[in-house]
Formats: structure tokens, sequence, C-alpha cells
């Protein structure tokens, strides 16, 4: 997908973004906890859930995955936001999940997204953001966004999902995304048209009534996510 031409950051593009999220509409409720999904895990318990759903195989990706933890220990946030979001658009095939799970629309954890070796756009949002999280990345800082995504220079469009990092709340967020593999400020991305996003803490939604896309559903598929986490090892 070619790169959108370049805006600054007063542009209508980041304007056009910003609004299309709206205002925080629900707070908490969403995580693990109060604070949301806690940035912990058990490695033990990860290696003996990878080793019982994917076998070597997947345990040879998720020992990957926990040397990246370790390299990136410490390091400068822009390079852990490329060096996360590579890892997993380099690792992970795209693909439907009709095809993938058997059935529309199911969110994977990040190790069953580890283990298959393929996942669609809310896979990767999901692993980025709990990768990002564990490297100490604050979860005000990341939230998922649902977008309108347009194909090509055509008028069609799909649902799709990316992941923000804001500096702020109120701020234009970096979009990482396994369309795109660079990351870029949204007010770059006019194939977007964001209609709510969300992170174990709230939910933002915009005033758009465009879109079948209902947040509150999407909202049950995260908490079932969490609670695979907590299973696998993820606490």
């Amino acid at each position: 997908m070619p790169h959108p031409p370049h805006r600054t950051l007063a542009a209508p593009g980041r304007r056009r973004f910003l609004a299309g999220l709206g205002s925080l509409v629900l707070a908490a409720g969403l995580g693990l906890r109060p604070n949301g999904v806690d940035a912990n895990l058990d490695p033990s318990r990860l290696r003996q859930s990878m080793q019982r759903l994917y076998g070597q195989g997947g345990l040879a990706v998720l020992e990957e995955w926990f040397a990246l933890l370790d390299r990136l220990a410490g390091a400068e946030l822009r390079t852990r936001l490329r060096e996360v979001n590579d890892f997993f658009n380099r690792r992970v095939r795209w693909v439907d999940d009709i095809d993938n799970w058997g059935h529309e629309d199911f969110w994977a954890t990040p190790l069953e997204t580890m283990g298959q070796g393929q996942g669609d756009c809310e896979d990767y949002s999901i692993a980025k953001y709990i990768t990002l999280k564990q490297l100490g990345v604050p979860g005000e800082q990341l939230r998922m966004i649902y977008v309108r995504a347009r194909i090509g220079r055509s008028r069609i469009t799909q649902a799709h999902m990316v992941l923000g990092w804001y500096e702020t709340p109120a701020a234009e967020p970096l979009v990482l995304d396994n369309l795109v593999p660079s990351i870029t400020p949204a007010s770059q991305r006019s194939d977007l048209d964001p209609l709510f996003s969300f992170n174990s803490s709230g939910l933002w939604a915009g005033g758009s009534t465009e879109s079948r896309a209902d947040p509150l559903a999407r909202l049950s598929r995260w908490r079932n996510v969490i609670d695979r986490m907590q299973q696998q090892g993820f606490i």
C-alpha cells in the first residue's frame, strides 16, 4: 500500500483522525484488574501452554519473543515500538479468521498468534499491545484503534484494526500497522477512517453512525482474550 503524502500536525488529516476517535465513553472494567492487563507473565506456564497447544515449533517462536523482551529491556521508546512492530509483521502471516479458526471474528491471544504463525489485524494489534506493555510502555499510551481502511485508490473499504501510541491522551497517535510496515503519524494515514479505540482502561468512540461496528461487541471479545491470556500464563 503506498504511503499518503506528508501532512503537518495542524493539517486536516490530524483533526479528522482525532475527531473520529471522539471522547472517553467507558472507563474501567476492560482488563484483568482495575489497572488493566498487568505487564507480567509466567514464563514457565507460557512454555507449558505453548508446548501443549503448538509443540516445538511454537516453543521456538516463544523463545524468540522472550529474547526480544530481554534485548529491548531499557531500550529507547522508538526502538521498542519499531522492533515490536517488525517482530510480528515479519513472523505472522495475514489470514482471515474463517480460514485460521473456522469462524468469523476470532481474537487470538499473543501466544495463539505466535503459535499459529498467522492471524488477522486484531491479532497483530493485540500481540503488539501486550508486548509493548511488557516492555514498560504505559498502558494509557496505547490503544487499539478500529478503523475503515481504504484499499489503494479505490473507494472500497474494509474493517481493520491498528495499534496507536499516544504521547498524551489528546495527542496525535503513531500508528503501528500490519498493512504499512513503517510507523507513521496518524495524519499521514489518509487511508484510515477511525471509528473507536480502546485499551484495558477505557473506550473512546466518535459520533459516526456510518459503520455497523459495535464497540461493546468488540469489547466482549477483548474480555474473552484476557481470560484466555490469564489461563495461558499472562498474569
